[in-house]
């Protein structure tokens, strides 16, 4: 049985990862979360996942490296200094990074990529995003790994084409980006909506979360896929064959 190691093992997705992690089979190695030393269940551990904060990771990064441990990391919100840490570990061991764990949201970017690709410039898009009223980050995770997808099916980089919001007279809207819309309230688990406006017809491709135990699940999943891998860079898509 592979042991998975959970980092933030205390918040909600590492309490739900608990219970996916015995629903597949596989076997829980222990759990850290702030203030815990990082080291040992690196060691312990056959493959590591990380919902903890952007804090936080440095450190289990290098834990994870030096005890040549996989690693998933799910934490968003992270800042490019993170994305540089993260392309360093992945020199020496296996490393997935996602804003999202869902294998439907794994999909759905898919098809926004290849939407993309194949309509053309003419073709607007926004992305909308709903999250609970206590969410502190926005645009989501989720919402920024489909406009990365929709930029990469143009041929771009999301930060040539990303507009995160608009208010007052911001004049018409430039030919080719990519805009965000974030609207937080209530309970919501998380609604993301990917809307493709060209002339006379729209086009919308959307995932609807509707329990969160689909990003433990996807997690776990990912974690078990991830097990064994060689040192690099893997992503979400990889886990499904995309």
């Amino acid at each position: 049985m592979t042991n998975i190691g959970i980092y933030g093992s205390l918040g909600r997705m590492g309490r739900a990862l608990g219970l996916a992690i015995e629903a597949a089979g596989a076997t829980l190695a222990g759990g850290t979360d702030a203030g815990d030393d990082p080291a040992p269940l690196a060691r312990a551990a056959d493959v590591l996942v990380d919902f903890s904060s952007p804090a936080g990771l440095p450190a289990h990064l290098a834990a994870a490296r030096t005890a040549g441990t996989p690693i998933l990391i799910g934490t968003t919100g992270l800042s490019a200094a993170h994305q540089v840490a993260i392309d360093a570990a992945a020199g020496e061991i296996a490393v997935l990074q996602t804003g999202n764990t869902s294998l439907g949201v794994t999909l759905l970017a898919q098809l926004v990529r290849e939407a993309a690709a194949k309509l053309s410039p003419e073709w607007d898009i926004e992305i909308v995003e709903m999250h609970h009223r206590h969410k502190v980050d926005a645009p989501s995770g989720t919402a920024l790994l489909l406009g990365e997808a929709a930029a990469a099916g143009r041929g771009a980089t999301l930060g040539e084409l990303r507009v995160d919001s608009r208010a007052g007279l911001t004049g018409a809207r430039t030919d080719g980006t990519i805009g965000f819309a974030s609207l937080r309230g209530g309970a919501v688990i998380g609604d993301h909506r990917v809307v493709f406006a060209g002339e006379g017809e729209r086009v919308e491709l959307s995932h609807l979360a509707q329990d969160r135990t689909i990003f433990a699940h996807g997690a776990v999943s990912a974690a078990l896929w991830l097990h064994g891998r060689a040192p690099g860079r893997y992503r979400m898509g990889d886990v499904l064959g995309l």
